[in-house]
């Protein structure tokens, strides 16, 4: 584990780091907390969308007040081009993800291009190009899968631990964050009820009002990473332990006394998330503010997780929004809101 008195961005302090996807909530949001906290010796935006880069560049020339950031058109479709943008490179944050379920469900293999050969493009130029290290974010969804979207992540995920036996013995080392739902992120139902409400609508819908998730903030979900980043040693897949709400709860503090209409679940919606199945359990580890759960294949060059303070879990372990043991009241999602501005 880290030094709780050291800040976990500390960690890329005279890397120069990359970010897949780093035009996205999470890039943003990472990008500026390395600004802010650290001293990376560069920091690249890699992304698709060029005006989302231009925008960006705009808003954070005053930050970047030593001129390490840099924004690289690419595609993580394009193993040519990643190759390029990961020369000289000692960590990559691969963020990039067709993450909308029912777009997914509508477009499976757009949702594959970048979400399963995307992976393996990353994976293989990171190793070509010589990087340190490669931390990729998964999604609750990834565990025990009911749509494209989370059988994609498992496929990427799968391919990332599986990159370390690919690397070799002195090579670069992969390891997964996979956490839930990002209050306030794009396409999140935080900004959709938001509108609504500001539209005056006359009712917020509700997918089904037995429907839990697992809830993070974007700066929470920043610390984990950059945390998970300075401990990996390689195969891991870190689970934050989060607080569950119900979808009903998010409602009735967002627009208190608004009616709620029930309009049924979406294509390849679950009603509850897990984040560690009973058979993942065999291999978790409690670290205490967080899950482990260590590669299945043994890797030899991996660090001792246990010696670290890690705890197996008990027989039959399973991490659910449903059975979560911590959970938001009113007062908690009040100030998750809050916090996620």
């Amino acid at each position: 584990m880290t030094d709780a008195t050291t800040d976990p961005a500390r960690f890329f302090d005279g890397k120069a780091v990359l970010v897949t996807g780093g035009t996205g909530s999470f890039g943003r949001a990472f990008v500026s907390a390395l600004l802010s906290r650290a001293t990376p010796r560069r920091l690249v935006v890699f992304s698709r969308d060029e005006l989302k880069q231009y925008e960006m560049a705009q808003e954070f020339e005053a930050k970047d007040t030593r001129g390490v950031v840099r924004y690289f058109i690419g595609d993580v479709r394009d193993a040519a081009r990643l190759t390029q943008a990961l020369r000289g490179i000692d960590v990559v944050v691969h963020a990039a993800a067709l993450k909308h379920v029912t777009i997914a469900e509508y477009n499976p293999f757009e949702c594959i291009r970048t979400n399963v050969m995307g992976a393996e493009n990353v994976a293989q130029a990171a190793i070509a190009a010589g990087v340190q290290r490669v931390i990729a974010l998964s999604t609750d969804k990834a565990a025990n899968p009911a749509n494209l979207y989370g059988a994609s992540k498992l496929a990427s995920d799968k391919i990332f631990i599986a990159a370390n036996h690919l690397a070799g013995l002195n090579g670069c080392r992969f390891a997964v964050v996979r956490y839930g739902n990002v209050v306030g992120s794009r396409g999140s139902v935080v900004p959709l009820f938001r509108k609504l409400i500001a539209d005056g609508a006359d009712h917020l819908p509700i997918t089904d009002p037995r429907m839990t998730r697992f809830w993070i903030t974007l700066a929470q979900g920043v610390e984990f990473v950059c945390s998970s980043a300075a401990m990996m040693t390689g195969g891991e897949i870190f689970v934050p332990k989060i607080p569950s709400m119900r979808i009903v709860d998010l409602a009735s503090v967002m627009a208190p006394g608004l009616p709620q209409k029930v309009v049924g679940i979406r294509p390849g919606e679950k009603l509850h998330e897990a984040m560690i199945t009973e058979d993942d359990a065999r291999s978790t580890l409690d670290l205490g503010d967080r899950y482990v759960i260590e590669p299945s294949i043994v890797m030899y060059h991996r660090g001792d997780m246990r010696a670290a303070g890690g705890v197996p879990v008990p027989d039959g372990f399973r991490y659910a929004s449903d059975s979560n043991s911590e959970w938001l009241d009113g007062p908690g999602l009040t100030r998750l809101l809050e916090q996620a501005g």
